[in-house]
């Protein structure tokens, strides 16, 4: 807010707005900024007029204020029609916008002014952002959606929307470079919805981005696209790269139509629970039953981690649960945690079984076997766990004591 009330305290000194912002045009700024203005009136002046500095007196009978500063000298216009336009009072709020269609520069505050809880004031800017070059909207687009969020910020939202979808397909791509993630996600959506992205893009930017409603929206985009078209061109084998679950199921699912069962089997051990799920729909779908293939993979010599986990996920509590306790012992702590998954899934959790895992070398087979064992922190003797619940216990220890003391309805103390 610091740097807001600057601005401000420049623009009523007569800066130049360009001047006054000193590069500090984000939209979080010109929210600042708007709000700065409503404190530095009359009543807030004493409080945080700077010595020496400019006061301001607003003119009830002008439609614009006027100022009076140390230093006489007659305030331009731009400063003072971006100050005006900021004013708590909604009467020379809306008397200072058609000023401002007089320079351009001050389209941010005209986008503010489309949010105004004053209805006067909110229609008159509304009818003149309608107006405003298609370029300018573009550019301004990260604060629209920022505003967008506010009760009466939908308008200005909806027009950036046909601008990009109606005009030329260059205004998006600026937007597609985004640093801003609300405005990467609207310039995607309308990108999508015009068909502006071939399917291997859409594939890449699925796996690389870190954002998951870019993740889903790209992923599904693709798949789609690969549907339509009867394609693949490598999409599908760059989804089934991807480093997050999610992407990664969007391209496990589309194998089945793609006729491809057979590739699904590797994503039955996948470290995900739901691309796991996929691949046990997908290989059905493929006339082949996923259970044996589980259970030759939990009886093997290598044993992956997914395997475990994904025979608890869909195997027979009487017959597939001697196989989970086995790998319970197993020397790779990956599939002992996941091994204790199972036997949560399979409710084939027995507290003596599990108990000498609180102790476990790793940090994640304590934390799985703490997960299963809540329901049964009862049938633990407290000062048994109040022994693990001392700072010379690491850390994973430490914690899952204190969890199960919970559960058992005992405070650390109590």
């Amino acid at each position: 807010m610091d740097d807001a009330w600057t601005t401000v305290w420049k623009l009523a000194n007569g800066v130049p707005l360009r001047e006054a912002l000193g590069g500090r045009d984000s939209a979080e700024h010109w929210v600042a900024v708007d709000l700065a203005v409503r404190w530095l009136t009359p009543d807030h002046l004493p409080m945080y007029e700077p010595p020496g500095g400019p006061s301001l007196r607003w003119d009830w009978n002008a439609p614009l204020p006027t100022f009076r500063r140390a230093r006489a000298r007659a305030a331009e216009p731009e400063p003072a029609t971006a100050i005006s336009l900021c004013h708590p009072d909604g009467r020379i709020r809306e008397a200072a916008l058609d000023r401002a269609s007089h320079y351009p520069d001050l389209l941010p505050l005209l986008v503010v002014r489309c949010a105004d809880w004053a209805a006067p004031v909110r229609e008159r800017a509304r009818a003149l952002l309608a107006e405003a070059p298609a370029a300018g909207l573009v550019e301004q687009a990260e604060l629209i959606l920022l505003l967008g969020r506010r009760e009466r910020g939908g308008f200005a939202v909806e027009l950036l929307g046909r601008v990009l979808r109606e005009g030329p397909a260059e205004r998006l791509h600026p937007l597609l470079e985004s640093a801003d993630r609300a405005t990467l996600r609207f310039a995607h959506r309308v990108a999508v919805e015009r068909g502006l992205l071939p399917p291997l893009r859409l594939a890449r930017i699925a796996v690389r981005s870190g954002d998951v409603v870019l993740q889903d929206l790209c992923a599904e985009a693709a798949v789609a696209a690969v549907r339509e078209t009867g394609r693949d061109d490598g999409v599908l084998g760059i989804l089934l790269t991807g480093r997050s679950g999610r992407v990664r199921a969007a391209g496990v699912t589309a194998l089945r139509r793609a006729g491809r069962y057979q590739e699904a089997r590797a994503y039955l051990t996948d470290r995900s629970a739901v691309v796991r799920a996929c691949a046990r729909y997908v290989v059905r779908q493929g006339g082949t039953d996923p259970l044996p293939l589980y259970r030759e993979l939990c009886t093997g010599e290598a044993v992956a981690p997914g395997a475990a986990a994904g025979l608890g996920e869909c195997g027979d509590r009487k017959e597939d649960a001697g196989t989970l306790w086995t790998l319970v012992r197993h020397p790779d702590p990956a599939v002992r945690a996941q091994a204790v998954a199972g036997l949560r899934a399979l409710d084939a959790v027995r507290r003596e079984g599990l108990t000498p895992l609180l102790d476990d070398p790793s940090s994640a087979v304590v934390r799985a076997a703490t997960r299963a064992l809540l329901p049964h922190a009862g049938e633990f003797p407290v000062e048994w766990l109040r022994e693990r619940d001392t700072p010379e216990s690491r850390r994973a220890v430490r914690v899952g004591a204190q969890r199960l003391l919970r559960a058992a309805g005992w405070s650390r103390t109590g």
